[in-house]
């Protein structure tokens, strides 16, 4: 009886550290961790840490996602710990230091490997959910190809698949739509095809913009901070237009999701389309978003987290 009494009084008194250790830990923190000899910046948003770690990658390259993230990760908040990464020289990271030597895609990849291993630690977690937007699909298809191991999932989001092909495509486009105007044609009629100077991308990105509505990019403050941005990102840029994952990704280990826009003339709708039928993976799923081009994001941020979760 003596024995049976104290089982129960040690039981009692266990339960309140036992329900104590379910309840949920909300949590929003920053790291700043050293990542490929920098310091960089990561933020967390969660409100129960012990929830799958679902890592971004932003687009750019030099781009933070973080100042909006709350308008495309409120409903993800529900199922996942959100993370956002400021890469190097980009964001917050430039903030707190200049990367001490040139960026280049195989930095930046190495940096991203070293950031899904650190919140593999932090989290207890083996594995996390990645997601890259436009240029960030450039660092996580490299994981989904050398690591997959530790990836749940990986969520494409109007994905780089060749560049260099979207490139020329969306140059056919711009010729057509500005064949009428006169100061349009004369600039988008001096691109090289092989894109292999600053100017090839200016007149492209200038045109592009100019038709999605940016009247500023036809001024000299656009053209000066594009030519700012190529002083840093240009020699990445051009390595990113070597970059085919028809020839160099045809298989996958992990399950892969693709989230397009259809009107995305800046990464080919059809390149990648294309690109996802002949693609082998254990699971693979492509959600097309009927009112959107490049910015899946801002264009239609709920139906996107909605269809994350629909895969989990």
């Amino acid at each position: 009886m003596i024995k049976k009494y104290l089982i129960a009084l040690f039981m009692s008194a266990l339960m309140p550290f036992a329900a104590c250790q379910a309840q949920a830990v909300p949590m929003e923190k920053s790291l700043t961790p050293d990542i490929g000899g920098i310091t960089q910046f990561i933020d967390i948003k969660t409100d129960d840490a012990s929830k799958p770690v679902l890592l971004f990658l932003s687009g750019g390259p030099g781009s933070s996602m973080i100042r909006n993230a709350d308008a495309f990760t409120r409903i993800l908040q529900t199922r996942f710990t959100i993370v956002q990464w400021d890469q190097r020289d980009a964001g917050k990271t430039l903030q707190l230091n200049r990367s001490p030597v040139p960026p280049s895609v195989a930095l930046i990849q190495a940096d991203t490997l070293e950031v899904v291993k650190l919140l593999r630690k932090e989290f207890r977690q083996d594995k996390i959910y990645l997601l890259g937007s436009s240029w960030g699909n450039v660092l996580g298809f490299h994981v989904v190809k050398q690591h997959p191991e530790l990836l749940h999932a990986y969520f494409a989001v109007n994905p780089v698949v060749s560049q260099l092909a979207s490139e020329q495509a969306l140059l056919a486009t711009l010729k057509d739509h500005f064949k009428n105007d006169p100061a349009a044609s004369g600039e988008l009629a001096r691109v090289d095809t092989r894109f292999t100077t600053d100017d090839d991308l200016f007149y492209v990105r200038k045109w592009l913009f100019y038709k999605d509505g940016m009247d500023a990019a036809l001024g000299d403050e656009f053209k000066k901070m594009f030519f700012e941005w190529t002083k840093t990102w240009s020699p990445v840029w051009k390595d990113v237009m070597t970059i085919d994952l028809r020839d160099s990704l045809r298989k996958a280990d992990c399950p892969v999701y693709f989230f397009v826009g259809k009107n995305d003339i800046q990464t080919s709708t059809r390149i990648t389309r294309d690109y996802f039928d002949e693609l082998q993976a254990p699971r693979k799923k492509l959600f097309l978003f009927e009112r959107s081009g490049h910015q899946i994001h801002k264009d239609e941020p709920e139906k996107l987290q909605q269809d994350i979760i629909s895969t989990l």
